[in-house]
């Protein structure tokens, strides 16, 4: 299987209204397609993993981590965009 247009975003922070909203629509704009998300809250602490492929995408990896990041800022969230094959091996024991 070839992951190299596969990222794996990770959200995290206080839950809002808007959140899945803002980071889908972000995605969408940009052509990349969410193909996995899971997301959880613990004690109002909101934690989102999206898998997502950017194949069709309209910007490049950095551009669009950079957006997501700034995205992440304004609605004071930790946004990491990583490539799935780096975030894999981060993972691994």
């Amino acid at each position: 299987m070839n992951d190299e247009n596969k990222i794996i975003i990770t959200v995290s922070g206080t839950d809002k209204v808007g959140i899945i909203a803002n980071v889908s629509t972000i995605l969408a704009n940009n052509r990349v397609n969410i193909e996995d998300v899971k997301q959880t809250l613990m004690q109002g602490h909101f934690v989102m993993f999206m898998l997502c492929d950017i194949k069709e995408a309209l910007v490049n990896f950095k551009e669009l981590k950079n957006i997501l990041i700034e995205e992440g800022n304004k609605m004071e969230l930790e946004i990491w965009v990583q490539k799935k094959g780096i975030f894999e091996k981060m993972h691994t024991v």
